[in-house]
């Protein structure tokens, strides 16, 4: 089993806390930035960041949905980490300054793909499927910040 990596990155027009605060506004904001690859969103606990619970579905090609159950902490300033209680998938998101007023918002996702010619396919395709997704969220995010 090889690891698996998508990272996506994008400038916002919105200084770094706004656009933290609102990547961590699980019970508020962070519904609207998904896109229709994202199902049965719940919060089951906290809803703020560091602490919260948060369930969905995420359905990144017609036969692959992964029921992720994700725990989120914030281990420095600027960073969400989102890992998934029923896979090795990680997600994390870095919020840095990127000039006045601009942040650079930076998705990294991982997770152990599966062994032999499964893997090489997964290793080679799941990338790109997730970056599109990951970059339609940024969409979102930046669409959302600023207004």
């Amino acid at each position: 089993m090889a690891q698996v990596e998508a990272t996506t990155e994008r400038i916002v027009a919105a200084d770094p806390e706004t656009v933290f605060d609102t990547l961590a506004d699980y019970s508020g904001t962070r519904a609207n930035l998904l896109t229709e690859h994202y199902s049965e969103y719940e919060v089951r606990e906290g809803g703020d960041g560091e602490g919260t619970l948060v369930h969905w579905k995420l359905q990144a090609t017609n036969k692959r949905v992964r029921d992720c159950l994700l725990e989120v902490t914030e281990p420095t300033d600027g960073e969400l980490v989102e890992k998934d209680r029923n896979s090795s998938m990680v997600t994390t998101w870095r919020v840095t300054p990127a000039g006045e007023g601009r942040s650079r918002v930076v998705v990294t996702t991982i997770w152990q793909g599966a062994g032999g010619i499964g893997g090489f396919f997964e290793k080679t395709f799941a990338p790109k499927g997730l970056g599109r997704i990951q970059a339609a969220v940024l969409d979102k995010l930046a669409a959302q910040v600023e207004k």
